[in-house]
């Protein structure tokens, strides 16, 4: 009979605090959103306030606040050790140099700036039209909340893309709403009812079928029937046209598949552009950053005129101190437990957004830097190779943080607003030895592809050559992958018979 042993085991395990994960969703918002993000939190926390602090008396210091707190100390039971007001000196420290610190070379200091406002279009915009559609069904405060942050979160093609999970998560971290997956889940096949049809769908193939449904539940056919059949058996086929395939595993013959086919290609793959309903911001660019050449010397400016100032409510902290006083009951335990969570909770979110603007700052910094040729001259060939990793060193951030902040914001500078994300590119070594950014050979890539034969298009070696007597030496694996991110089809999707 074996032996049993009791071992122990050290694991080291990376958890990430609520703070941290809200600062991570901070950085991801671009300064379009920004706003309403804060607004969104004031609502949901009334311990946050926006606008300039108001001068109170000082009496965080006063003796008879600190006889009030530990009077109610004293009377808890010892085995609990109760504190209502700990670190209750951190509410109302003075954060001058706080702020002085987040506002250094930052676009704040006009006071128009203060009553900022984004353009808006006399359209309505494609959330707009969401939300209105939420709002006419029957629907209990939290599936609201939801569905409206489910709405929030949609591409600019309809699409969630955040899985259920993390929304989960999502609404937990940042509004305080616990919510299962199957109650997220429920909330999202409503909004997938909602027009235009396929929206809120996660991927292509979800979105198409939604469409097919709808229209053979509204108008039932044999054709729809198939297409569907298509779509949900042979997506993977259907997508590299594997047309022949298809035919011979559904038992569909040439002319039901090419009837099925063409009510497919009648479908919107990207249902957030449609309904003549145009998101507002792809009318509009707010730019995050705004880099300027003044006579050879580059100045950043940090876009924050969306940034209102924040405090907390000074009514929450005095509710605070009165509650700290008198005898202990569980009316009063529970009343001061959820005062001090919302001035945390206040002071967490403040301390992120202040977090944000300076990490984006940093980073934009080092990377005008580092591109420094181009903000001067705006030529793209002098863009030098760089990479995550080299902004990550420069500023000593994590390169997921560089990610964050490269995949959603905008710099505007006298030749362009350019996607930050625009600036990164792998190096690579031409046939005289020189450093070249990637992109040019991209851009090799896409002319060569925008002037082909449509009826012969180049495959990948016949794009490998003309690199190659350009003076770019790169094999043809390296080539499809460049290929692939410009989202440029192989040869025989290209082909147009």
């Amino acid at each position: 009979m074996g032996s049993q042993r009791l071992t122990q085991t050290q694991k080291l395990l990376q958890k990430l605090s609520p703070q941290q994960i809200l600062i991570m969703k901070l950085l991801q918002i671009p300064t379009m959103e920004l706003s309403t993000r804060i607004k969104e939190e004031i609502m949901t926390n009334p311990a946050l306030e926006e606008g300039e602090n108001r001068d109170y008396e000082d009496d965080i210091n006063n003796e008879s606040i600190n006889d009030d707190v530990d009077t109610f100390e004293d009377e808890q039971s010892d085995d609990e050790h109760y504190d209502p007001l700990d670190d209750f000196d951190d509410y109302l420290k003075d954060d001058d140099e706080d702020d002085a610190a987040y506002k250094y070379s930052v676009n704040n200091s006009s006071p128009d700036d203060k009553h900022y406002e984004a353009p808006i279009t006399n359209e309505t915009t494609f959330q707009d039209s969401l939300m209105e559609q939420l709002g006419f069904r029957k629907l209990d405060e939290k599936k609201r909340k939801i569905g409206a942050y489910i709405i929030g979160n949609l591409d600019d093609a309809g699409y969630l893309s955040r899985p259920v999970n993390g929304i989960a998560d999502d609404l937990l971290f940042t509004q305080n709403i616990d919510a299962t997956e199957d109650e997220i889940r429920e909330v999202l096949a409503i909004i997938q009812d909602f027009d235009p049809a396929g929206v809120g769908a996660t991927n292509l193939q979800e979105c198409l079928l939604i469409q097919l449904r709808r229209i053979n539940e509204e108008n039932p056919s044999k054709d729809c029937e198939n297409a569907i059949t298509v779509i949900e058996k042979f997506f993977d086929e259907f997508t590299k046209k594997h047309y022949d395939k298809i035919v011979a595993r559904s038992e569909m013959s040439d002319e039901e598949f090419k009837r099925a086919l063409n009510i497919i290609l009648s479908l919107n793959p990207k249902p957030g552009g449609s309904s003549g309903t145009i998101s507002q911001s792809n009318d509009y660019i707010i730019p995050d950053f705004t880099v300027i050449n003044n006579g050879g010397d580059l100045e950043l400016q940090l876009n924050s005129r969306n940034t209102p100032e924040l405090h907390v409510s000074r009514d929450f902290i005095d509710m605070l101190k009165e509650y700290s006083k008198g005898k202990d009951s569980p009316e009063k335990r529970e009343a001061v437990t959820f005062i001090k969570n919302k001035i945390d909770s206040a002071n967490w979110f403040i301390d992120a957004i202040k977090q944000r603007q300076s990490t984006l700052y940093v980073t934009m910094k080092a990377i005008m830097d580092y591109q420094r040729e181009f903000f001067l001259t705006g030529d793209e060939g002098k863009l030098k190779p760089m990479i995550l990793k080299d902004i990550s060193e420069k500023v000593g951030l994590d390169i997921s943080t560089i990610s964050r902040v490269a995949n959603s914001k905008y710099v505007q500078t006298a030749y362009g607003t350019f996607q930050l994300k625009f600036f990164f590119s792998e190096g690579l070594v031409n046939d005289e030895g020189e450093e070249v950014s990637t992109r040019e050979v991209k851009k090799i890539v896409r002319e060569s592809v925008d002037n082909e034969d449509k009826s012969n298009p180049l495959t990948d070696d016949e794009l490998t050559s003309i690199l190659k007597e350009k003076g770019y030496t790169i094999a043809r694996r390296t080539v499809a992958k460049y290929r692939e991110q410009l989202g440029i089809p192989v040869a025989r999707l290209r082909k147009v018979l």
